[in-house]
């Protein structure tokens, strides 16, 4: 039995997952030691630690509003190319 595939649809390799979170990982921890390292008072590493918390929620939250835009514009087009076919098979026929 042959399973249907969508060729529209491309997920990201396992690989390629992978290698973001060890990255994203990797960058917030040796951002977050830096901080706790860093020879200054305690008030500055506070404010140091809520800009990176900040810039990360904010970064997460562009890169979904970006994906959710594009996704949008996907299904957008499908539906443009879809209602373009139905009136070209009615012309054709």
């Amino acid at each position: 039995m042959t399973q249907y595939t969508n060729p529209d649809i491309h997920g990201d390799s396992p690989a390629w997952l992978s290698f973001i979170w060890i990255a994203f990982l990797v960058s917030l921890s040796l951002m977050v030691l830096g901080i706790y390292f860093i020879p200054v008072d305690w008030w500055i590493k506070g404010y140091l630690y809520m800009g990176t918390l900040f810039l990360t929620a904010s970064t997460l939250t562009l890169s979904k509003s970006l994906r959710d835009k594009h996704e949008h514009e996907r299904l957008v087009n499908r539906v443009k190319s879809a209602r373009t076919e139905q009136v070209l098979s009615k012309y054709e026929g």
